[in-house]
C-alpha cells in the first residue's frame, strides 16, 4: 500500500489543515503505532497504521461533506476558543469532524466553508491558487477615486504591497460620512480588508465576506448553512485553473 505523509493523513481525516497539522505533529501531539511522532516526514500506511490524536483513533472519511455558512459576527473560525468565546464549531451540526476552510475574524460576517477535506482546504488556502474572495466593507470617511485607484493597485501593509485588487464604489453617505465598497482580493493576510482600507485613511466600521470563488451567501441567513454542490466545489478547485 502507498505511503503518505502523516501530515497529508491528518487534514485528509479532517483534524485541521495540513499547516496546522504539522504544527500538532511537531508538538508531539500524535502517536503513530504507540509512539509519539514528532518528524513532519514521517509517512503512514493510511487506515492500517494506528495513528492516534488526544487519544483516540484517526481514520479517513469515507465521504467528504463541503458546507457553505454565512458567519455572524462574534464567532471565532477555531474549533475550540481557549477564551470560551462562541464558535462557528457552535452553528455547524454534522456527523463528519469538518473545519473551516481559511479564517474569518471575529467582527467580520459573511462566507466561510468548512469540510472534512484535507486537500480541499489546502488547494482553497494556499496563496498560489488565488481563490477569489469578495467583501462588502462600510468605512468611514468619503472614500475617493484615487483612493479606490490605490486599492486597486495594491497598497502597503505590515511592509508588504498587496496585489491587484478589483474595488468599486458601492455607495457614498455625506450625511452619514460614510462609504460602501465592493473590494475582491485572492490573498489571505491576516485582517487584510482591514488593513487596506486603513492604509488609504479609512477606518472600517463593517465587514461582510459575500462571496467566495464567486459563490455567495445573499440566500442564507446569518449562522445558517447548506451543503455546497459537487458543481460548487469544481468551481472553486478550477477556478485558479480559468486564470
Amino acid at each position: 500500500m502507498e505511503e503518505v505523509r502523516l501530515q497529508k493523513y491528518l487534514a485528509n481525516c479532517g483534524i485541521a489543515s495540513r499547516r496546522k497539522a504539522e504544527e500538532l505533529i511537531t508538538s508531539g501531539k500524535i502517536s503513530v503505532n504507540g509512539k509519539v511522532v514528532t518528524e513532519l516526514g514521517t509517512k503512514i500506511k493510511a487506515n492500517i497504521d494506528k495513528v492516534l490524536y488526544n487519544g483516540k483513533e484517526v481514520k479517513e472519511e469515507s465521504k467528504y461533506v463541503y458546507i457553505l455558512l454565512n458567519k455572524p459576527i462574534g464567532y471565532v473560525t477555531t474549533a475550540k476558543d481557549q477564551f470560551g468565546r462562541d464558535s462557528v464549531m457552535d452553528l455547524v451540526k454534522v456527523k463528519e469532524r469538518v473545519v473551516p476552510v481559511g479564517r474569518l475574524d471575529m467582527y467580520t460576517s459573511g462566507a466561510l466553508i468548512l469540510t472534512n477535506d484535507g486537500d480541499f482546504v489546502y488547494q482553497v488556502t494556499h496563496p498560489k491558487h488565488e481563490i477569489e474572495k469578495t467583501y462588502t466593507v462600510t468605512i468611514k470617511g468619503i472614500v475617493t477615486k484615487e483612493e479606490v485607484e490605490k486599492l486597486r493597485n495594491g497598497v502597503n501593509i505590515d511592509e508588504y504591497i498587496t496585489k491587484e485588487a478589483k474595488v468599486k464604489i458601492l455607495k457614498t453617505d455625506e450625511e452619514k460620512n460614510q462609504s460602501r465598497l465592493e473590494i475582491t482580493i485572492h490573498e489571505g493576510k491576516n485582517r487584510q480588508v482591514r488593513k487596506m482600507c486603513e492604509a488609504i485613511g479609512h477606518k472600517v466600521l463593517a465587514l461582510h465576506r459575500s462571496k467566495i470563488a464567486g459563490i455567495g451567501v445573499k440566500d442564507l441567513k446569518l449562522g445558517k448553512w447548506r451543503y455546497l454542490s459537487n458543481q460548487e466545489v469544481n468551481k472553486i478547485l478550477n477556478q485558479n485553473v480559468e486564470k
